[in-house]
């Protein structure tokens, strides 16, 4: 009997059997990972600028990070391109980066006095980034640590944070505690030390730059300050002198008037020592009005100290905000 046909025929339906297992195993493979795969082919297929691939090596990312920035395909972007894929208003908020549509865009900032900004605006993105891939679970998870962690630090995050409807606020306390705040939580640092090897580093981009802002802020204040204790201390000087002035007048002309008279003096020493008096008065006047002068020219100066910052806090504004345009 020939029992080749049947041997083959086995031969071909477990042959048929494996490939359509190996089918199955690499579609639901591409299905789980469907997300993981699209980020590999977007970073594979990008393409960094010079100066994007100086900033991802700036931000120095792990292995995990740099995979998420390429799949972000940052670009640096001029006001008009900024805009044009930032920009939904013409408001004067300043915005320095943004993540849409799985693309990260930074402004290019490029001022000396900012530097490190871009950096910054870049590693704040990629969180944005890191937080889209986190399913539901994660989030309800961290809400709760990262509220804490917001009321450990409201002096850093509070005024920034509190311009953000519910629906954001917490991915970006997330985003700015990561990027801001220098000591967190274990439970959030490892979400943070997957993606940066030196969160530190990212940190001190934050102070370096923000620093220029707090800097001409807090002189302001104290100059908002002293400038109303000189306004005081000038307006009580000038009323003070004005009294003693209006005095000095009618007790120099009553002085003036007894002189005149034989014998208004009960003596000549009587007669010189209210002359003498009257002296001495008018020139403590003297005085007053040389220490009121000068309480006068330091006020100027610290208003136009003032003023010179105001005019370098809204160039800096302007710098940062892309439908401002920066006045030299």
């Amino acid at each position: 009997m020939n029992i080749e046909p049947q041997q083959k025929s086995r031969r071909h339906r477990w042959v048929g059997w494996v490939f359509l297992v190996a089918t199955l195993v690499t579609v639901l493979t591409v299905v789980l990972n469907r997300a993981w795969i699209y980020d590999w082919y977007r970073g594979v297929s990008y393409q960094p600028a010079a100066e994007m691939m100086n900033i991802r090596d700036d931000l120095n990312l792990t292995n995990k990070g740099r995979f998420l920035f390429d799949a972000s395909q940052p670009e640096l972007n001029d006001a008009e391109d900024f805009n044009r894929n930032c920009r939904q208003d013409e408001s004067e908020i300043a915005v320095l980066g943004c993540y849409a549509l799985g693309n990260i865009y930074v402004y290019n900032i490029t001022d000396n006095e900012l530097d490190g900004i871009r950096e910054l605006t870049a590693a704040h993105e990629l969180l944005h980034a890191v937080w889209a891939r986190m399913s539901n679970d994660e989030k309800a998870a961290l809400r709760p640590i990262l509220e804490q962690a917001y009321e450990d630090n409201l002096g850093i995050l509070k005024e920034d944070i509190e311009t953000y409807d519910e629906s954001e606020r917490i991915e970006e306390v997330f985003v700015r505690a990561g990027t801001e705040v220098k000591t967190l939580p274990n439970e959030l640092e490892k979400y943070y030390t997957e993606i940066f090897a030196d969160r530190n580093r990212i940190v001190n981009f934050y102070d370096g730059y923000i620093v220029v802002f707090r800097e001409i802020e807090e002189r302001m204040q104290v100059l908002i300050s002293e400038i109303e204790v000189l306004g005081a201390e000038i307006n009580a000087a000038m009323a003070a002198y004005e009294a003693q002035a209006s005095q000095l007048e009618a007790d120099v002309v009553s002085f003036n008037s007894c002189a005149e008279v034989v014998g208004c003096f009960g003596s000549d020493s009587e007669f010189y020592l209210q002359r003498a008096n009257l002296m001495t008065r008018q020139d403590e006047l003297e005085t007053l009005n040389v220490q009121i002068n000068k309480m006068i020219t330091e006020h100027n100066s610290k208003v136009e100290e003032y003023n010179a910052n105001v005019t370098e806090s809204r160039k800096l504004q302007n710098i940062i905000n892309s439908n401002s345009v920066v006045e030299m």
